[in-house]
């Protein structure tokens, strides 16, 4: 097995009596798309910080490395096989795009040559070529994005934090960069994202861990996820009132009936096997529905469940609690 690229163990940060980061433990494997999932300051900027080696650990943190290095001991060797855009842009506004991006050129250092020529491809790859020599002021939301990120990689880094990249864009501009990532990923380029648009972690990510309270409250990918929350069911619909009684007898008592639509509604997990025995239930009784709806629990669900103990603390304290529009 190949050394993750990134991995960590026991990762803690406290400010006072605030304990942000409560010894989490991380293994992201190389060319993936790890999501760290949390609400308002469950510390996920905090970690992105620490391992890109902005801020120090906390005390009793245990080993980190970063892209095969030591952050306690090889800080400057993980600086230079990083990646990072935060939250908010670094691009200047006062000079062109591709004077920003012949600005990082600078900044590692390469020829004015290889920096021209580097500068020059990934405003191509990034669609931003014809703008390349008006003012980054100019620059819609999304173009600023893509030029952030753009510039994030004139080093070619092989990990890449974005922390929330797609904040405050419009859709299509989110869609594009959902593209531009898996482009990245596709290249082998190691990709840690910190986002509260919970599709987007579905869409992206290889792996999903969700932080609540500063630890780990469940890992894995977006399957797995939602297969831990209860609430998938298969709703049934029939047009005939004779079939849904007689469907309604066979399903037995796990099912809720709805006489006004003439629907039926059981739990299921969603799997094919699943599926194939409620059918099987109907076949043996000689009925057949008319419509056929399955429905699994989503990233949204999953949100909602693992910090829901935070809801109801924020709501005793006369805090309302957030509603799935906020959260996303």
């Amino acid at each position: 097995m190949t050394n993750p690229a990134i991995a960590a163990n026991g990762l803690r940060k406290a400010y006072g009596e605030k304990t942000v980061l409560d010894g989490i433990d991380l293994s992201i494997p190389a060319g993936t798309v790890f999501a760290l999932l949390g609400p308002n300051g469950a510390g996920k900027t905090t970690a992105v910080k620490i391992l890109s080696t902005l801020i120090p650990p906390g005390q009793g943190s245990g080993a980190i490395s970063v892209g095969g290095h030591d952050l306690a001991t090889d800080a400057q060797a993980v600086r230079a096989a990083i990646g990072v855009t935060g939250q908010f842009s670094a691009v200047d506004g006062l000079i062109t795009g591709e004077e920003n991006m012949l600005l990082m050129a600078d900044l590692h250092h390469l020829s004015k040559a290889e920096g021209r020529r580097v500068a020059a491809d990934l405003l191509e790859r990034f669609d931003l070529t014809e703008a390349a020599k008006k003012p980054a002021s100019t620059y819609s939301g999304g173009m600023k994005r893509r030029l952030d990120i753009a510039m994030t990689l004139v080093g070619g880094p092989r990990i890449i934090f974005l922390d929330e990249p797609t904040t405050g864009l419009d859709p299509r501009s989110r869609h594009s960069m959902w593209q531009m990532i898996r482009g990245l990923v596709a290249d082998g380029v190691t990709v840690f994202l910190t986002t509260q648009y919970l599709e987007e972690a579905d869409e992206l990510a290889d792996r999903i861990a969700v932080l609540h309270h500063g630890k780990i409250a469940a890992e894995g990918t977006a399957d797995e996820l939602k297969r831990i929350v209860p609430g998938g069911h298969v709703r049934l619909r029939f047009t005939d009132p004779t079939a849904y009684r007689a469907a309604a007898a066979a399903l037995g008592d796990e099912t809720v009936r709805d006489d006004e639509v003439l629907a039926l509604q059981l739990p299921s997990d969603g799997t094919q096997r699943d599926l194939r025995a409620v059918l099987d239930r109907l076949d043996a009784a000689g009925i057949e529905a008319d419509e056929l709806t399955v429905h699994t629990p989503d990233l949204d669900d999953v949100f909602f469940a693992l910090t829901e103990t935070e809801a109801a603390t924020d709501t005793a304290a006369g805090i309302p609690a957030p509603s799935k529009e906020t959260v996303r």
